[in-house]
Protein backbone atom coordinates (compact mmCIF):
# COMPACT_ATOMS: atom_id res chain seq x y z
CA UNK A 1 0.00 0.00 0.00
CA UNK A 2 2.83 2.43 0.83
CA UNK A 3 4.38 1.93 -2.61
CA UNK A 4 1.03 2.53 -4.29
CA UNK A 5 0.42 5.78 -2.37
CA UNK A 6 3.97 6.90 -3.09
CA UNK A 7 3.43 6.17 -6.80
CA UNK A 8 0.23 8.26 -6.85
CA UNK A 9 2.09 11.12 -5.17
CA UNK A 10 4.89 10.92 -7.74
CA UNK A 11 2.45 10.94 -10.66
CA UNK A 12 0.77 14.06 -9.26
CA UNK A 13 4.17 15.73 -8.74
CA UNK A 14 5.16 15.08 -12.33
CA UNK A 15 1.78 16.33 -13.58
CA UNK A 16 2.42 19.61 -11.76
CA UNK A 17 5.75 20.10 -13.53
CA UNK A 18 4.27 19.12 -16.91
CA UNK A 19 1.94 22.12 -16.66
CA UNK A 20 4.98 24.44 -16.96
CA UNK A 21 6.22 22.98 -20.25
CA UNK A 22 6.36 25.34 -23.20
CA UNK A 23 5.37 28.48 -21.27
CA UNK A 24 7.20 31.76 -20.85
CA UNK A 25 8.29 33.07 -17.45
CA UNK A 26 5.39 35.50 -17.55
CA UNK A 27 2.86 32.78 -18.30
CA UNK A 28 4.20 30.59 -15.48
CA UNK A 29 3.90 33.44 -12.97
CA UNK A 30 0.79 35.21 -14.27
CA UNK A 31 -2.03 35.42 -11.72
CA UNK A 32 -4.98 33.85 -13.51
CA UNK A 33 -7.69 34.05 -10.84
CA UNK A 34 -8.95 36.82 -8.56
CA UNK A 35 -6.94 35.21 -5.73
CA UNK A 36 -3.72 35.22 -7.78
CA UNK A 37 -3.42 31.51 -8.52
CA UNK A 38 -0.45 30.90 -10.80
CA UNK A 39 1.46 27.82 -11.92
CA UNK A 40 4.88 28.56 -10.47
CA UNK A 41 3.35 29.61 -7.16
CA UNK A 42 1.49 26.30 -6.89
CA UNK A 43 4.78 24.45 -7.30
CA UNK A 44 6.55 26.64 -4.75
CA UNK A 45 3.69 26.06 -2.32
CA UNK A 46 3.80 22.29 -2.79
CA UNK A 47 7.56 22.31 -2.19
CA UNK A 48 7.10 23.88 1.21
CA UNK A 49 4.13 21.65 2.01
CA UNK A 50 6.10 18.47 1.25
CA UNK A 51 9.00 19.59 3.41
CA UNK A 52 6.71 20.37 6.29
CA UNK A 53 4.65 17.21 6.22
CA UNK A 54 7.50 14.80 5.55
CA UNK A 55 10.14 16.70 7.52
CA UNK A 56 9.38 18.21 10.93
CA UNK A 57 6.22 16.11 11.23
CA UNK A 58 8.48 13.06 11.51
CA UNK A 59 11.36 14.70 13.36
CA UNK A 60 13.40 15.55 10.28
CA UNK A 61 14.73 19.08 10.07
CA UNK A 62 14.21 21.49 7.23
CA UNK A 63 17.28 22.21 5.15
CA UNK A 64 18.24 25.87 5.66
CA UNK A 65 16.66 26.97 2.36
CA UNK A 66 13.25 25.69 3.41
CA UNK A 67 13.48 27.17 6.87
CA UNK A 68 14.06 30.55 5.19
CA UNK A 69 11.09 30.06 2.84
CA UNK A 70 8.83 29.02 5.69
CA UNK A 71 9.92 32.06 7.73
CA UNK A 72 9.26 34.32 4.72
CA UNK A 73 5.82 32.73 4.26
CA UNK A 74 5.03 33.47 7.91
CA UNK A 75 6.29 37.04 7.60
CA UNK A 76 4.36 37.87 4.44
CA UNK A 77 0.97 36.26 4.07
CA UNK A 78 0.68 34.00 1.02
CA UNK A 79 4.29 34.45 -0.12
CA UNK A 80 4.50 30.70 -0.60
CA UNK A 81 1.94 30.98 -3.43
CA UNK A 82 4.04 33.00 -5.89
CA UNK A 83 7.62 33.27 -7.08
CA UNK A 84 9.48 36.53 -6.50
CA UNK A 85 11.22 38.13 -9.49
CA UNK A 86 14.58 36.80 -8.31
CA UNK A 87 13.28 33.22 -8.05
CA UNK A 88 13.68 31.56 -11.45
CA UNK A 89 11.55 28.73 -12.73
CA UNK A 90 14.65 26.56 -12.58
CA UNK A 91 15.20 27.38 -8.90
CA UNK A 92 11.56 26.67 -7.99
CA UNK A 93 11.57 23.38 -9.93
CA UNK A 94 14.87 22.43 -8.24
CA UNK A 95 13.29 23.30 -4.89
CA UNK A 96 10.35 21.00 -5.66
CA UNK A 97 12.64 18.15 -6.71
CA UNK A 98 14.70 18.67 -3.55
CA UNK A 99 11.49 18.45 -1.52
CA UNK A 100 10.63 15.19 -3.30
CA UNK A 101 13.97 13.67 -2.32
CA UNK A 102 13.56 14.77 1.28
CA UNK A 103 10.00 13.41 1.39
CA UNK A 104 10.94 10.20 -0.39
CA UNK A 105 13.57 9.44 2.28
CA UNK A 106 10.91 9.83 4.97
CA UNK A 107 8.50 7.60 3.06
CA UNK A 108 11.07 4.94 2.26
CA UNK A 109 12.57 4.70 5.76
CA UNK A 110 9.34 4.59 7.76
CA UNK A 111 6.41 2.22 8.04
CA UNK A 112 2.88 3.44 7.33
CA UNK A 113 2.08 3.28 11.05
CA UNK A 114 5.01 5.53 12.05
CA UNK A 115 3.64 8.34 14.21
CA UNK A 116 4.41 12.02 13.72
CA UNK A 117 2.96 15.36 14.78
CA UNK A 118 1.56 18.13 12.57
CA UNK A 119 2.00 21.09 14.89
CA UNK A 120 -0.13 23.52 12.87
CA UNK A 121 -3.19 21.24 13.06
CA UNK A 122 -5.68 21.41 15.96
CA UNK A 123 -4.21 19.75 19.07
CA UNK A 124 -6.65 16.85 18.98
CA UNK A 125 -5.63 16.03 15.37
CA UNK A 126 -1.87 16.67 15.56
CA UNK A 127 -0.85 13.05 16.03
CA UNK A 128 -0.75 11.39 12.61
CA UNK A 129 0.69 8.34 10.92
CA UNK A 130 2.79 8.28 7.79
CA UNK A 131 -0.22 6.65 6.13
CA UNK A 132 -2.41 9.66 7.00
CA UNK A 133 0.20 12.11 5.77
CA UNK A 134 0.71 10.23 2.51
CA UNK A 135 -3.04 10.21 1.84
CA UNK A 136 -3.19 13.91 2.73
CA UNK A 137 -0.34 14.81 0.35
CA UNK A 138 -1.72 12.71 -2.51
CA UNK A 139 -5.00 14.61 -2.09
CA UNK A 140 -3.30 18.00 -1.64
CA UNK A 141 -1.04 17.60 -4.66
CA UNK A 142 -3.88 16.40 -6.87
CA UNK A 143 -6.08 19.27 -5.65
CA UNK A 144 -3.42 21.72 -6.80
CA UNK A 145 -2.91 19.74 -10.02
CA UNK A 146 -6.60 20.45 -10.70
CA UNK A 147 -5.96 24.14 -10.12
CA UNK A 148 -2.97 23.90 -12.48
CA UNK A 149 -5.15 22.23 -15.13
CA UNK A 150 -7.56 25.15 -15.11
CA UNK A 151 -4.84 27.81 -14.96
CA UNK A 152 -3.01 26.22 -17.89
CA UNK A 153 -6.23 26.05 -19.91
CA UNK A 154 -6.81 29.74 -19.22
CA UNK A 155 -3.28 30.55 -20.41
CA UNK A 156 -3.13 28.66 -23.71
CA UNK A 157 -6.07 26.21 -23.90
CA UNK A 158 -3.79 23.24 -23.10
CA UNK A 159 -5.67 20.58 -21.19
CA UNK A 160 -5.22 17.05 -20.03
CA UNK A 161 -4.18 14.63 -17.36
CA UNK A 162 -0.55 14.23 -18.36
CA UNK A 163 1.69 14.13 -21.41
CA UNK A 164 0.74 11.19 -23.59
CA UNK A 165 -2.54 10.62 -21.74
CA UNK A 166 -4.58 13.80 -22.01
CA UNK A 167 -7.73 11.89 -20.96
CA UNK A 168 -9.94 14.33 -22.85
CA UNK A 169 -12.79 13.84 -25.30
CA UNK A 170 -11.55 13.99 -28.87
CA UNK A 171 -12.80 17.17 -30.43
CA UNK A 172 -11.42 19.92 -32.61
CA UNK A 173 -11.70 23.62 -31.82
CA UNK A 174 -15.08 23.93 -33.55
CA UNK A 175 -16.49 20.96 -31.62
CA UNK A 176 -15.35 22.45 -28.28
CA UNK A 177 -16.79 25.86 -29.18
CA UNK A 178 -20.16 24.29 -30.01
CA UNK A 179 -20.03 22.18 -26.83
CA UNK A 180 -19.30 25.25 -24.69
CA UNK A 181 -22.09 27.21 -26.41
CA UNK A 182 -24.54 24.40 -25.67
CA UNK A 183 -23.51 24.40 -22.00
CA UNK A 184 -23.96 28.18 -21.87
CA UNK A 185 -27.47 27.84 -23.32
CA UNK A 186 -28.41 25.14 -20.81
CA UNK A 187 -27.06 27.24 -17.93
CA UNK A 188 -29.13 30.24 -19.00
CA UNK A 189 -32.25 28.13 -19.42
CA UNK A 190 -31.80 26.65 -15.95
CA UNK A 191 -31.48 30.10 -14.39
Amino acid sequence: MKDELHQYLQIARENMLWKLDGLTEYQRRRPMTPTGTNLLGLIKHLSIVEYGYFGPTFGREFPARFAELEAAAMARLNSDMWAAADESTESIVALYREAWKHADRTIETNDLDTVGRVLHWPVEKQEVTLHRVLVHLVAETNRHAGHADIVRELIDNSVGLRLGNENMTDGNEAWWAAYRAELETVAKEAD
